[in-house]
């Protein structure tokens, strides 16, 4: 077999180099030494499978040479006996959008260094968040700064504007989007890549010392706050909280988006399966015996959670601008009036809870204060207007009581804002206590009514994929023209015509070839790829229902993957297969999971630039906490029965092809043999029943239990899925959930 490879790979190459021979195109020493086959890259793999490479130039070539020399480089790993168990990375740079330098200022990073001088500013560098005051990872359009200020549309980066520089940071998900949208006048900070320097660290190297950093306090976390205040003290800087306007609103003027006003709807009970009432009660419990008289919530999600809401404020979640504030004998939601109906009125009441307008916040937590208010605050979620508010009400409080008790409260706060959660400050008077909400962790359990909501919409969503991919895998093979946005939106019909249907949960990711390397890629008509047989396709998104909520990733290809591809995904789809299965003991964190995913890449030195898996709410937030399954180990959260997941592994050749596999999980019980310690053994129920495409697994590869796991995935996928379709979707699903044979 070996000797075979390498004649096929000299037939291939004797064309290529012709074609390079009959071309006045200069080959750099460099490149001709690696047509010599020799080691194509000299490169070094981290955590996080961020790769660097050391010593390579892009090299500017026509498509045609392009391609020459890609065939040749196929050539040499097929003489160098490289098959797809050895698969070679290739460095970052390539294709690599470049910009051309432009004499022509940003008009927008002008106009926002023209406020740094005005009166009531005097700042030397502004920070522009992604987040609206809630720490939401979809806003509305009137909150998206970041993105009008940079041009950079990803959910996730922040932007850092001084009177000279402009940079803005970014992770690992979204280093090629990033690196196509911002210009020239920008600077890429690829954020967990050794060597980047956090955006306060920054500052600190490009500003003199004494300089002023300006803020939205309502776009940053208390924590968030706190940690960059220290930051920036290291070098004597200040950090300046603007709480009266916001410098980009200014430059964006009327052209801004007006704030979202859509009427809000009663969750029904059914689905979620325990009333308002009953959940503010439980809550009550809890502020009790933390020794607190109120809480403010601020996470749209978990206001939704508690009071049984939804609403249509934000792009992909059902839940609608709001705060809450909950005392220990009423609750007060501070939300316009004119979203909500008089249903929801009722509903309010009905609950013990009253309305105030959203404007109104903050006036509240300073009239909290002179009330002697025992209050609860999560300063992970909430803004640091709101805690800056508090604290200031507390020290006024105090002040008429002279300044040796403002001292001492002043003293407290302080303390109280870097100690440790739990941590309370033990003064008479108003005071806080800082713990994370309470909210988060119940809604991240799963009651009985929620999880089967998620279980029937699952299978919905099952069937209308069935049909589209019916449909697709046709269209194809009929050659008919279709790009990626076309398929998006077919693919949104399709579940359109589901019982309970809202939208869709995120953003179509519809990545064929390269734009599948882009994690989090968004197609847009002007510029996006048509789809063929030639090259991978891979598609991530899910949907909205009344009942539940959906993420499903499949990567397929319509024609003959190469042997690389189909290694690759193979891989993928053993880490997949080993989390699936995986068994541990209650509690377990779900960093200590993520090596399951991850160990078949790392045995031929690849890996992806993700966590694994993040929660799921039950008909709301598509992503939600505390739990995660990712290398990042910080998060401590243990797993728990009725948690939901995605398990998505995945590999991403930049600029070339991406694959991903993604089912979402629930956390349940398991009986063991043994139970050491006397501790109980979780694993996973699956939610997701879609099929994985055969012809993409290097069937060799696999044990005996990763077919049989493979064999009766797809018998449960027909048994759940084909009652809900019929004609030609029925027989694209019993084609595709066929069992493969054990080799």
């Amino acid at each position: 077999m070996e000797a075979a490879s390498v004649s096929v790979a000299s037939a291939l190459a004797r064309p290529c180099l012709a074609a390079l021979r009959s071309s006045p195109m200069k080959i750099p020493s460099s490149l001709h030494r690696r047509l010599q086959f020799s080691t194509p890259f000299s490169w070094r793999q981290t955590i996080g499978a961020r790769l660097f490479f050391r010593n390579q130039r892009p090299l500017s070539i026509s498509p045609a040479h392009s391609r020459a020399l890609h065939s040749l480089m196929v050539a040499k790993n097929s003489m160098n006996g490289v098959s797809s168990g050895v698969i070679k990375a290739r460095p970052s740079y390539e294709l690599r959008k470049k910009h051309s330098d432009s004499l022509v200022p940003d008009k927008k990073l002008s106009a926002l260094r023209e406020q740094f001088c005005k009166p009531g500013v005097g700042v030397d560098a502004y920070i522009v968040p992604s987040q609206d005051p809630h720490q939401s990872e979809f806003i509305a359009e009137c909150f998206m700064r970041r993105a009008y200020i940079s041009g950079f549309t990803g959910s996730a980066g922040t932007a850092v504007v001084t009177k000279e520089k402009a940079a803005l940071w970014t992770d690992g998900r979204y280093f090629l989007q990033a690196e196509k949208q911002l210009s020239s006048d920008w600077i890429l900070m690829r954020a967990g890549t050794p060597g980047v320097p956090s955006y306060g660290e920054w500052l600190n190297d490009v500003l003199k010392p004494g300089s002023k950093i300006g803020i939205d306090p309502f776009l940053f976390s208390s924590d968030a706050a706190e940690e960059l205040k220290e930051t920036l003290s290291k070098k004597s800087n200040e950090l300046v909280y603007l709480s009266n306007f916001n410098l980009v609103d200014e430059i964006w003027k009327e052209s801004r988006p007006k704030p979202p006003m859509n009427p809000t709807r009663v969750h029904d009970i059914k689905y979620a399966g325990v009333d308002a009432s009953s959940k503010l009660s439980s809550l009550r419990s809890e502020l009790v015996e933390a020794g607190a008289n109120v809480i403010v919530i601020s996470m749209l999600d978990e206001i939704a959670w508690l009071l049984n809401l939804r609403g249509d404020d934000v792009p992909h979640s059902p839940v609608a601008y709001a705060y809450l504030i909950v005392e220990v004998d009423g609750a007060k939601l501070f939300m316009e009036k004119s979203k909500v109906p008089n249903e929801v009125m009722f509903h309010l009441k009905k609950s013990g809870v009253t309305l105030q307008p959203y404007d109104a916040l903050i006036s509240e937590i300073e009239r909290l204060a002179e009330q002697d208010a025992k209050l609860w605050l999560d300063t992970s979620s909430i803004n640091a207007a709101v805690v800056n508010a508090f604290s200031a009400a507390c020290n006024r409080y105090y002040e008429s009581f002279g300044k040796k008790n403002k001292r001492r409260v002043a003293r407290e706060i302080s303390v109280g804002l870097q100690t440790k959660e739990g941590s309370t400050s033990h003064i008479d008077g108003p005071s806080v206590i800082y713990r994370a909400s309470p909210v988060t962790f119940a809604k991240s359990i799963k009651n009985h009514a929620e999880l089967e909501g998620m279980r029937q919409s699952h299978l919905r969503d099952a069937a209308a994929l069935v049909e589209f991919w019916a449909w697709l895998e046709d269209s194809i093979s009929k050659k008919e023209r279709l790009t990626e946005v076309e398929i998006a939106d077919r693919l949104l019909a399709f579940r359109a015509k589901q019982d309970g249907f809202l939208d869709s949960s995120f953003d179509t990711i519809s990545g064929y070839g390269a734009n599948g390397a882009i994690i989090h890629y968004k197609p847009e008509p002007e510029s996006c790829s048509v789809v063929d047989d030639k090259q991978l396709f891979l598609l991530d998104s899910g949907g909205q229902y009344v009942d539940g909520t959906t993420d499903v990733t499949r990567t397929v290809h319509f024609g003959e993957p190469t042997l690389q591809q189909k290694d690759c995904f193979t891989r993928v789809l053993q880490g997949h297969i080993a989390l699936d299965q995986a068994i541990f003991p209650d509690n377990t964190p779900g960093f200590v999971l993520d090596v399951f995913a991850r160990s078949f890449l790392w045995k031929i030195g690849l890996d992806y630039r993700h966590g694994t898996g993040h929660g799921v709410g039950a008909a709301l937030n598509v992503h939600e906490g505390p739990q995660s399954i990712s290398y990042r180990y910080g998060n401590l959260t243990g797993l728990q029965k009725g948690m939901i997941v995605s398990n998505e592994p995945g590999y991403y050749e930049d600029h070339s092809f991406g694959i991903r596999i993604e089912n979402l999980l629930c956390v349940r019980e398991v009986d063991t043999p043994n139970c050491f310690g006397g501790m109980g053994y979780l694993g996973f129920e699956r939610l997701t029943y879609v099929p994985i495409q055969a012809k993409l697994i290097d069937i060799s590869s696999l044990s005996i239990l990763e077919i049989n796991w493979l064999n009766d995935y797809h018998s449960q996928v027909w048994e759940k899925v084909s009652p809900l379709v019929n004609g030609a979707a029925r027989q694209w699903l019993w084609d595709n959930t066929q069992p493969i044979p054990k080799q």
